[in-house]
């Protein structure tokens, strides 16, 4: 999820959003500047007034999502109070605080906030005045903020879980539950919306005592009052706000230690977790795994979080990955392929919150790499249906069709109208993991995993986008790789494959795939081979996987939310 090359800086940690601001609306900015200064100095010669500027939506100008986030400061840290009554269909109370570095003269802030009502505002302790202009929050302080001036806003308000279907809340069977990419945090919370602003977060959560409530990070604490808990969790790396998770239900909290006593948190519904066991069993394996390939976890704890709702994808929410429970309830499924989805958001902890996207458009970093690992699993873990070359082999005769729908990898297409969640098409996911399986064709494997071992490495708790990793291949390559590059990111026809000169990519345009639904392997008995996730053909209902039959025939749909591609 990202834009085209548009690099401010090489400072991977370094603070984007208001260096992020495209040239050409720097330029309009200063020229506003002027203007009105040069008015203002008319009208005062005339003995006038000029008339204050107006003040709306400004956004980043992220090619995908032109008005998220927003100009002027970098925030450094979020402290989001929340008071849940046990009802997940009522509003709840919430205080957002949000500490940040003003990177420019200011006298309004925006932020990114809808679906609440705001009560009050205090900036540096004093009251402000708030407007709401569309889904932009602008507020403005009782004094003049200064560039580099620390401030400290305070906004109450409340947040509604009803209604969700474009993001943000999930109401499960028993609370609630947090998805908020690609564009979603503001949806619960005031917050500068972008990947890019990366910030330290604490959440305290008040809800009845029966209830169980989880965030990112470790557990700070709790205080109980009367017939109510308060839960407090931080973080200890910064976070983007689509991977804020907050959880809240009837669940069970399993702790154990994953590999150099890594603390894993697993939660599930209380009343699932004897069914969920074997499961949960897998994930320190899994940790173990990802790190034998690309180096050390890269967070303070690492768990998932197996929700009690259908919601047709998983998530990666930093330390503690969101599932749905029907994933692991479709017995036809073989465990590899469960198992190599459950890969596919850990892989993500590295590649997308630890190295997140600069822009939306950079989003195939995250999702060629996740979608690279989850095969490379199942392929060690599997069966023969489970083969990489396979897999890639039919990824490539399917990408011009891909590419045509969606656009080249590292120049998506806007999403459909209303439908935000749509940039996550199949060119995302198996189509981008086609250019990391060319780049190991023509680097060599050695090579090939250097070059992701010192990705993650550079850029850890940071932002990143595609010139930085062309330019990285590019070093451990020991050659330019920029033409490369520029056929297999942002040509509209698939280049040849190296090592491949027999493969070919037909022209023509698949049936799109929703976000969330992919085509489920074969049971073994009928020699079929899984098909890449987000790579399926006519899908069936929105969270129903099809199994294909023998040959590719297609087969009966499997139950609803058996299988699906990862949310991110």
């Amino acid at each position: 999820m990202s834009l085209p090359l548009r690099r401010p800086s090489r400072d991977p940690a370094r603070a984007v959003p208001a260096r992020a601001l495209p040239r050409t609306l720097r330029g309009r900015l200063r020229w506003a500047v002027r203007r009105a200064t040069v008015l203002g100095l008319a009208a005062a010669c005339l003995g006038l007034t000029a008339p204050p500027a107006p003040v709306g939506a400004q956004g980043l100008g992220d090619r995908l999502f032109p008005t998220l986030g927003n100009t002027g400061y970098d925030v450094t840290s979020y402290d989001v109070s929340l008071d849940y009554s046990g009802h997940n269909d009522r509003p709840m109370n919430v205080t957002t605080e949000i500490t940040a570095e003003a990177t420019t003269e200011l006298d309004h802030v925006n932020l990114d906030f809808a679906r609440g009502t705001v009560r009050s505002v205090t900036i540096g302790g004093l009251p402000a005045r708030h407007e709401q202009q569309g889904e932009d929050l602008v507020l403005t302080p009782a004094f003049h903020v200064s560039r580099g001036q620390e401030v400290k806003i305070s906004v109450q308000h409340t947040t509604d879980p009803r209604g969700t279907s474009d993001g943000g809340w999930i109401r499960t069977a028993d609370g609630l539950a947090m998805a908020n990419q690609a564009d979603a945090a503001h949806r619960v919370f005031p917050c500068n919306d972008h990947p890019s602003d990366k910030a330290l977060f604490t959440f305290r959560i008040t809800a009845p005592q029966e209830l169980t409530a989880v965030a990112n990070g470790l557990p700070q604490g709790t205080a109980t009052r009367a017939a109510r808990r308060t839960w407090t969790y931080r973080t200890a790396h910064p976070m983007a706000t689509e991977l804020a998770q907050v959880s809240i239900g009837k669940s069970s909290v399993l702790l154990h230690n994953g590999p150099h006593g890594l603390p894993i948190r697993d939660v599930v519904p209380t009343a699932d977790r004897p069914a969920l066991a074997r499961w949960l069993g897998r994930t320190a394996d899994h940790v173990a795994w990802m790190e034998r390939k690309v180096g050390p976890y890269p967070f303070e704890a690492y768990g998932v979080l197996i929700a009690n709702a259908t919601t047709g994808f998983e998530l990666e929410t930093q330390t503690l990955s969101l599932f749905e429970k029907p994933l692991f309830g479709a017995n036809q499924l073989p465990a590899w392929y469960v198992e190599s989805v459950m890969v596919h958001e850990l892989a993500h902890q590295w590649f997308g919150d630890s190295v997140s996207p600069r822009r939306w458009s950079d989003v195939w970093l995250n999702e060629a790499h996740a979608t690279w690992y989850e095969a490379l699993y199942a392929q060690e873990r599997g069966d023969k249906r489970a083969s990489l070359e396979t897999r890639m082999h039919r990824a490539y005769q399917q990408s011009n069709g891909w590419r045509a729908e969606g656009g080249p990898p590292a120049a998506p297409k806007a999403p459909s109208p209303g439908q935000k969640i749509s940039i996550f098409r199949p060119v995302v996911y198996d189509g981008s993991a086609l250019v990391l399986y060319a780049l190991r064709q023509k680097i060599g494997p050695a090579a090939f995993d250097r070059l992701e071992r010192e990705w993650v490495a550079r850029h850890r708790d940071g932002v990143a986008d595609t010139a930085d990793f062309v330019q990285l291949a590019s070093e451990v390559a020991g050659a330019d790789l920029t033409d490369f590059f520029q056929g297999w990111l942002y040509g509209d026809r698939t280049p040849p494959m190296p090592g491949h000169p027999d493969w070919r990519s037909a022209g023509a345009v698949t049936t799109p795939v929703p976000k969330g639904t992919a085509e489920a392997p074969a049971p073994k008995s009928t020699g079929g081979t899984a098909a890449p996730k987000g790579a399926a053909g006519t899908p069936g209902p929105k969270a129903a996987a099809q199994a294909p039959g023998p040959n590719g025939a297609a087969g009966t749909p499997a139950p609803k939310g058996a299988a699906r591609v990862p949310a991110s």
